[in-house]
């Protein structure tokens, strides 16, 4: 009887989870008055996280999707950097894992959409025009504004799994052809970019709950 075997992916991301729960317990363990060391490093993260959500959401909203937000960070930026570790391979480098990420963040801000506005939230689909005259329009822009928004979980999916199969890919490439000077520098940024696509993602999930439940619908 063949054993099946677990997809790199899927144990990677297994890996990241662990990892991240690990160290919450640590730091959850070891709580002082006077933060230093990782509590220190994480109470910085959690100030830039909420503040960030935030700017984006308002303080109301931005407080009750901070847990979402700090997750989505935190887990793409962990499973981002495994891809520069020798051995180790990104499973955000795997559209499974990108788009099991990116659907759900669609369904959340469409489902508060209408959780904050009730059917109302359907108007914000019909454009700016409200008169009898402009019906076609108005159904012309219900249709473009559905594209867009099925076209966003497609856009964050790809644009992060693009970017970390690309790194990864680079690195790879560079380390077999130079193994000594240039993949050195190509780590560094290849960390920059994992930062950089950790935020653009978490950041792009808070604007789209913004949309969602700002009172302009």
């Amino acid at each position: 009887m063949l054993i099946p075997s677990i997809p790199p992916f899927v144990s990677y991301s297994w890996l990241a989870i662990i990892l991240i729960i690990i160290v919450s317990l640590i730091v959850r363990s070891n709580l002082k008055m006077v933060p230093a060391g990782l509590q220190n490093l994480m109470e910085v993260l959690v100030e830039f996280l909420q503040g960030q959500a935030r700017t984006s959401i308002g303080h109301h909203w931005g407080d009750k999707f901070l847990p979402l937000l700090g997750t989505l960070f935190i887990y793409i930026l962990v499973g981002n950097l495994f891809g520069l570790i020798p051995g180790f391979e990104s499973p955000t480098s795997n559209v499974n894992v990108t788009f099991s990420m990116a659907i759900p963040v669609f369904f959340i801000y469409q489902y508060m959409g209408f959780k904050v506005h009730g059917i109302r939230y359907l108007e914000f689909f019909f454009g700016p025009i409200r008169s009898i005259y402009a019906i076609p329009f108005m159904l012309f822009m219900f249709v473009v504004e559905w594209i867009t928004h099925l076209a966003r979980p497609l856009t964050l999916g790809v644009r992060l799994f693009g970017n970390m199969f690309g790194k990864h890919l680079l690195l790879m490439v560079l380390g077999i052809l130079a193994p000594l000077i240039v993949p050195v520098a190509f780590l560094c940024l290849g960390t920059l970019v994992s930062v950089l696509q950790a935020y653009v993602f978490m950041l792009l999930t808070a604007v789209y709950i913004a949309g969602a439940v700002e009172e302009a619908h």
